[in-house]
């Protein structure tokens, strides 16, 4: 009894291995056991492997923080998910596709464009009745873009007939699928035909299973939750009848304007208008009480469509210095760090618009945001895809991060 208690102890310790030494890890075969557990509950294959090892030590070791951020914002968004799942029959495995879209974050942008939790192009919008114009992007609301992302789930199985393809084809398209299957000879099996896909698309699937494994086990990698502003069950919806900028709504709602912007993520002017038919408005159940005590005078008033930002604003924005080249002008120098003329006048305190070559001038351009998302509908290669072309080596994380 006394061996075979030193051999259970033997094992309990091994099986906690330390990639980083303030984070556990497990040995290969008990990630194997917890997907396959998981595996039995959904008609999506959630096979283990190298490449899957690979992503769910990059959640659970470098990106940790990332991760409780997501698993916050899951409070909020995965009943949503799981209301249209439902509605359309399919798996409710499928709501982890929006992490590996957007990390949950509703105003998530790509480099070619893709907007929202679904990350949908604007030609795809226009597909799915999605409304996209100069105050409304309809793309990042969450209600909307939820059941056209199930509409369009259900278009890729009924024609694929196999989940995992269904999911590569969510992000590289219906018509390079097909072509893989075709230039394979007619193989089915998502593993044996990643060769024939685009390196993005030959990650996607492994990144799926791997989110899928750390939303259910993070609590194993002592990962804690970092709360979103509100849970699903503390939000409510009001109509309204006429324009109102979101200034008028959280001082009616006495709701924080980040609040009020965040739970209406659409609207890209800070501004809802109101044409033909009432629009819904989302806020705190807190807040929907003293919005309606406030509406039929807050209705009366005439909002200003949008304010202009003052003279020299920094908000959202980092400074550098710019060394002016021999034929640069003004307005080029604007247009390229998305500011305003007056803008580097402020900044720079210049008597005139006069530039001379060399000169160095102090310019605050809008943040850049690491993405660690993938991007519907597009060959994009982040970090996380560059990773797992190496996923085999043993120093995986100090690869990614260098």
């Amino acid at each position: 009894m006394l061996i075979l208690g030193m051999v259970m102890m033997c094992n309990v310790l091994s099986a906690t291995v330390l990639v980083d030494s303030d984070y556990p890890h497990y040995p290969d075969w008990m990630y194997e056991n917890r997907l396959k557990e998981l595996d039995k509950a959904t008609v999506v294959k959630l096979d283990y492997n190298a490449k899957v090892q690979a992503y769910i030590d990059v959640y659970t070791v470098k990106r940790r923080e990332h991760l409780s951020n997501i698993i916050g914002r899951a409070d909020y968004y995965f009943p949503l998910f799981e209301e249209y799942l439902a509605k359309y029959d399919l798996p409710m495995e499928l709501k982890y596709l929006a992490i590996v879209e957007s990390a949950l974050e509703p105003r998530a942008k790509s480099s070619s464009g893709a907007m929202g939790l679904w990350q949908f192009l604007y030609h795809a919008s226009r597909m799915f009745d999605l409304k996209v114009d100069n105050y409304v992007d309809e793309r990042c609301d969450p209600v909307k873009s939820t059941e056209a992302a199930c509409r369009y789930l259900k278009y890729l199985y009924r024609n694929l007939n196999d989940w995992q393809l269904a999911l590569a084809a969510y992000n590289g398209g219906i018509g390079v699928v097909q072509k893989a299957i075709e230039r394979s000879g007619g193989k089915t099996n998502f593993w044996e035909l990643q060769p024939y896909l685009p390196k993005a698309v030959q990650s996607y699937v492994p990144a799926f299973i791997a989110v899928n494994y750390v939303m259910n086990n993070y609590q194993r990698h002592d990962v804690t939750l970092n709360p979103a502003p509100l849970t699903f069950k503390e939000v409510d919806t009001v109509y309204i009848h006429k324009s109102l900028s979101f200034e008028q709504i959280h001082q009616a709602a006495q709701t924080p304007l980040e609040v009020v912007e965040w739970l209406n993520p659409s609207y890209t002017k800070n501004y809802i208008p109101v044409y033909d038919e009432p629009v819904c408005l989302f806020l705190p159940k807190k807040g929907v009480i003293h919005f309606v005590r406030a509406v039929h005078e807050l209705e009366a008033e005439n909002p200003p469509i949008s304010k202009a930002m003052p003279i020299g604003d920094k908000t959202d924005r980092e400074s550098f210095v710019h060394q002016v080249r021999k034929g640069e002008f003004f307005h080029k120098i604007a247009i390229d760090n998305e500011c305003r003329i007056s803008d580097i006048i402020y900044w720079n305190n210049l008597p005139n618009r006069n530039l001379y070559i060399n000169q160095r001038l102090i310019v605050w351009r809008p943040k850049k945001e690491e993405k660690y998302f993938f991007v519907a509908h597009e060959p994009t290669t982040y970090k996380a895809v560059l990773y797992l072309n190496n996923y085999y080596s043993d120093n995986r994380i100090k690869q990614l991060y260098q």
